[in-house]
């Protein structure tokens, strides 16, 4: 990641981004919580890609370079904290599931950044208890470095609807399908299979986001039905697709 632009502090407030919209690779001496108050927001690192709906944030640790990109109409909530408030414990970027009385905490707490008051401080204490109740979400797509893994990658991530097995994928880019498998988990620490879902499911939420039907963007990433879809949208985040839009 070049080009690293350098904030001392991490901002904290609300930005609107139009779908598409980035934010250039940057970093800050605090850490910060990145949440979408409408949309979905995507976080890459030199590691990887964190991706995030309504229905979770993203710890980003302090001194971390990252760029943000908006799917849909970014409403970016942003909660920054010094460097020596780590309520998490947490040195690398996460994921963190955001339930209903966290959500109403971030939103009320962006809303006025300039606001110094007692009442908005407590507000953070409970914001800061909440963040360390909420689970871990694996909603993460690595950067793979080996170049065998890469084609591999690239290859799904240019068509999520390709059904093709990794031996066919393997057979596409000239690489047996053990030496691919034992590099999915040497990498990324999860199997061929694992990866391809969360790469499916990155595409899903992207094109949800951007208003496509749930059905199309079933097949368009590959499930076999929309139903089939639905059952693992829902069992990774908590809500059914047809409902993202309400989630808004």
């Amino acid at each position: 990641m070049s080009n690293i632009r350098h904030e001392p502090t991490a901002s904290t407030g609300v930005r609107h981004l139009s779908p598409g919209q980035r934010i250039d690779a940057h970093r800050h001496d605090e850490h910060q919580i990145v949440h979408a108050g409408s949309g979905v927001v995507a976080v890459t690192t030199d590691a990887g890609t964190w991706f995030a709906p309504g229905t979770r944030a993203l710890w980003i640790p302090a001194g971390t370079a990252h760029a943000h990109r908006a799917y849909g109409a970014l409403d970016l909530r942003l909660v920054g904290l010094p460097a020596t408030d780590n309520p998490l414990g947490l040195d690398t970027p996460t994921v963190l599931a955001v339930g209903p009385l966290l959500r109403e905490l971030i939103l009320a707490y962006t809303d006025d950044p300039r606001d110094d008051s007692p009442e908005r401080r407590r507000l953070l204490a409970v914001l800061r208890d909440q963040l360390r109740a909420s689970p871990r979400q694996p909603l993460r797509l690595p950067t793979p470095t080996d170049p065998r893994l890469a084609a591999v990658c690239a290859l799904v991530h240019a068509d999520p609807s390709d059904t093709r097995t990794l031996a066919a994928l393997g057979a596409a880019t000239g690489v047996g399908e053990r030496t691919l498998s034992r590099l999915f988990r040497r990498e990324f620490g999860m199997t061929f299979p694992q990866w391809r879902t969360q790469s499916r499911l990155y595409h899903a939420l992207r094109m949800l986001a951007d208003g496509t039907p749930v059905t199309t963007v079933a097949h368009r990433c590959g499930w076999s039905s929309a139903s089939a879809f639905t059952d693992v949208f829902h069992r990774s985040l908590g809500y059914p697709p047809g409902a993202h839009d309400r989630r808004a």
